[in-house]
């Protein structure tokens, strides 16, 4: 092989090499932004307007009510909370049936949805499993291995 193909060879390879560092970081980007056009569409629900009434009726707290962390208020605000066992976790349980990143609870219109995160013992709103995105109500128990968590006004 001359010279020269080899030479083109490689700053082919090495614009190729950039191309992908290029996406990478645009994925990245776009992924750690905040989104800022969501609806609850999503989780198969109807637009809610707000109003006064609905911003009056927002949760602020999410409240531990039995298990381990009993007693434990999380301040709520715009950002997605994860709720699991692992350190990276915005709520961390001490509680062996719940999963390292259980589930994410993540605000819509205004109001919270909850999210299982692909969890070996699932995640309960009242007794039910919840199988997708599904809407939080205010004081309705959510339970995640031995935790029961609510949200409160």
């Amino acid at each position: 092989m001359s010279a020269v193909a080899l030479t083109l060879l490689r700053f082919g390879f090495l614009a190729l090499l950039w191309f992908f560092v290029i996406v990478t970081i645009g994925v990245l980007r776009r992924d750690l932004a905040a989104p800022s056009d969501t609806s609850l569409a999503s989780v198969g629900a109807k637009p809610v307007r707000r109003s006064a009434r609905t911003t009056r009726n927002r949760a602020r707290t999410l409240v531990v009510t039995h298990g381990s962390l009993q007693g434990t208020v999380l301040p709520l605000g715009a950002a997605q909370v994860t709720i699991g066992r692992a350190p990276d976790c915005t709520l961390v349980l001490d509680d062996d049936y719940s999963s390292s990143h259980h589930a994410k609870l993540y605000q819509t219109e205004g109001r919270w949805v909850v999210e299982d995160t692909g969890s070996t013992n699932g995640t309960w709103i009242d007794r039910t499993r919840i199988t997708g995105p599904t809407l939080l109500e205010v004081g309705s128990p959510l339970r995640i291995g031995r935790t029961v968590i609510e949200l409160r006004k």
